[in-house]
């Protein structure tokens, strides 16, 4: 499993920590280009997202058609493209297209359905941990790293490391990805779009849209407040971001750990939010720079409490022939939340004095009312019920023959595997067992 996993994960991660690398800084480093206004700058920051919606689904379909490893190579060329044209960007303009080619290569979902591909039913929830954790990782390095190469070199150096590094992922998926095998998912009259209300999977995507918004808002305001109302340097922005690279990382194994190991996943999702509800306090009611930066760091415990377990949690509500369509609308809801996160850091920056620190107060109220409705939302959420898996060696590939299972009650899913010639069948086994679907089947 970690075969295929790794490889996989190591590609997600350094795009993501391609993206998390310019965060800290980039608000600054727009502020500073002619022309620039706090709405154009909230547009830098939030903009890859606004293109990751748009070709979340269209990179999930190509992927289809053209092959997993085809798609992802493909994005993140375009990705490399759109990094080179932010590191030689002088004017906004430039800046802009740059980071809307950045966002579109949208690779995350079909990277995803990737893994689901190659590893076990079983072994799935463990292999999205691991590909989260990775990219908790990769943000947790990135905001350490981010502002020191920024400080002692430039900004523009951060985008020629963020267009290297899908280079080096192409070569990782050529050399160390094997090809996935081929699947037939069933489907059996219901609906593709029933996920869509399903009540777990809309929390989820609530979640991501919050968390991923406050998260932008968050890389907004921090570096501009600190540079321009505490009179920061760029080079001195490492020491908020370090702590905080530290509190986050400690954070993130106690997290998984009680997610993964005991099955806590709806806890850790509170005990993150009343973190996000506790930070945003503290940051909109700052009068010194202690207050404000003991804020931001309990700001990422929180985020670094979730984000190893969200892209595991949610395909633990999602059928396996609709994880990548679920994974897909879970991403473009984080996106939107990225993208408007940027947009309403940008509407309250309208000047960066008092009157600043005034209106951040007002929306970080707004954060704390908004993340208190948030917490009592996912109070509903359910823990997700363990089920057993059942791997059956199979001649007869025609899935006519296995129809029956449709009618066993117990039987979550069921599908095949034709290149291992598997029929693999979900099950709660308080209610059937292997024998009783061996013997249906051989009828």
């Amino acid at each position: 499993m970690f075969k295929q996993v790794l490889p996989l994960s190591l590609i997600v991660s350094l795009r993501f920590f391609g993206l998390f690398i310019v965060l800290p800084v980039i608000s600054v480093y727009t502020l500073s280009l002619p022309g620039a206004t706090p709405q154009i700058v909230g547009i830098v920051v939030g903009g890859y997202a606004i293109t990751q919606m748009i070709f979340q689904v269209p990179f999930g379909a190509m992927s289809d058609i053209l092959g997993r490893k085809g798609t992802i190579i493909t994005g993140l060329l375009i990705f490399a493209i759109g990094s080179v044209l932010c590191a030689i960007a002088t004017d906004l303009l430039t800046l802009l297209m740059g980071r809307f080619l950045q966002g579109a290569g949208a690779i995350g979902a079909v990277v995803t359905a990737m893994i689901s591909d190659l590893v076990k039913e079983e072994q799935r929830p463990k292999a999205m941990a691991i590909m989260g954790g990775m990219i908790g990782m990769s943000f947790a390095l990135a905001m350490g790293f981010g502002p020191l190469i920024a400080g002692y070199s430039s900004v523009q150096t951060l985008f020629w490391i963020t267009a290297i590094l899908p280079l080096i992922s192409i070569y990782i998926i050529v050399k160390m990805v094997p090809d996935a095998p081929k699947v037939t998912h069933t489907y059996h009259g219901e609906s593709k779009f029933k996920f869509l209300l399903k009540n777990e999977l809309i929390l989820m995507n609530i979640t991501n849209f919050l968390q991923k918004g406050l998260m932008t808002f968050a890389f907004m305001i921090i570096p501009i407040i600190l540079v321009k109302s505490f009179g920061w340097d760029l080079s001195d922005l490492w020491k908020i971001y370090v702590p905080a690279l530290f509190a986050g990382i400690f954070s993130m194994a106690p997290a998984a750990i009680l997610a993964e190991k005991k099955g806590k996943f709806k806890e850790v999702l509170l005990v993150g939010i009343l973190f996000f509800i506790l930070s945003y306090y503290l940051i909109g009611t700052a009068t010194s720079e202690l207050s404000f930066i003991f804020g931001v760091i309990v700001f990422f415990i929180g985020f670094n409490m979730h984000e190893p377990i969200m892209q595991s949690l949610t395909t633990k509500y999602a059928k396996v022939h609709e994880k990548g369509k679920v994974l897909g609308v879970f991403n473009t809801f984080g996106y939107a939340g990225t993208f408007i996160g940027g947009i309403v850091g940008g509407f309250y920056l309208y000047e960066v004095d008092g009157s600043f620190m005034t209106s951040l107060y007002d929306i970080s109220m707004i954060i704390v009312g908004v993340s208190i409705i948030w917490f009592l939302l996912i109070l509903t959420l359910p823990n997700p019920t363990k089920t057993s898996n059942s791997y059956i060696e199979i001649s007869n590939l025609d899935e006519q023959r296995y129809t029956p299972l449709d009618s066993v009650v117990g039987i979550d899913e069921w599908y095949i595997n034709n290149t291992e010639k598997l029929l693999i069948v979900k099950y709660n086994n308080t209610l059937t067992n292997e024998e009783a679907i061996k013997e249906l089947i051989n009828r």
